[in-house]
């Protein structure tokens, strides 16, 4: 398949975003400090966000005539996030989703979109653009929040 990179990109993309989706609901459940009502709020605003985009790019994947991972044991192994692994500290916490969100838009930025370009493939081109400038938001929301840490 002549856009097997991209579609492998995807994947990986994919795989990160269930990491994030579970690390997410996690630090929903979890979350405690001063900050509770906020992050709890927020946390979930966020793992919602990623399970409507899991649906999307799993869907981009078949479009362009690929097959999306579907299990947990490969989206850990394709994944370059890692699990969750912050107590429940809020600023451990958006310390390591920063961190996350910085890996997944370098990934887009410097493979995603070099990729959809070369493969001439606008729509996924668009669609990764939207997901950095997403992604970006949230981390300048991040970067507020941990300034005082």
């Amino acid at each position: 398949m002549e856009n097997q990179n991209l579609v492998n990109f995807l994947n990986k993309t994919l795989s990160n975003y269930f990491v994030m989706f579970v690390k997410l609901q996690r630090y929903h459940w979890f979350v405690q400090g001063k900050q509770f009502f906020v992050l709890h709020e927020k946390f979930e605003e966020l793992y919602k966000m990623f399970g409507d985009d899991i649906d999307v790019i799993a869907e981009r994947i078949l479009m362009i005539n690929g097959k999306p991972y579907a299990t947990m044991a490969k989206f850990l192994e394709e994944a370059s996030l890692e699990e969750a692994n912050a107590d429940h500290r809020e600023t451990e916490m958006l310390t390591q989703l920063k961190e996350d969100f910085e890996t997944i838009v370098k990934d887009i930025k410097e493979e995603g979109i070099p990729l959809a370009e070369e493969a001439k493939d606008e729509p996924t081109a668009d669609l990764l653009i939207e997901y950095q400038s997403k992604l970006e938001m949230h981390l300048w929301m991040f970067n507020a929040y941990l300034a005082d840490s």
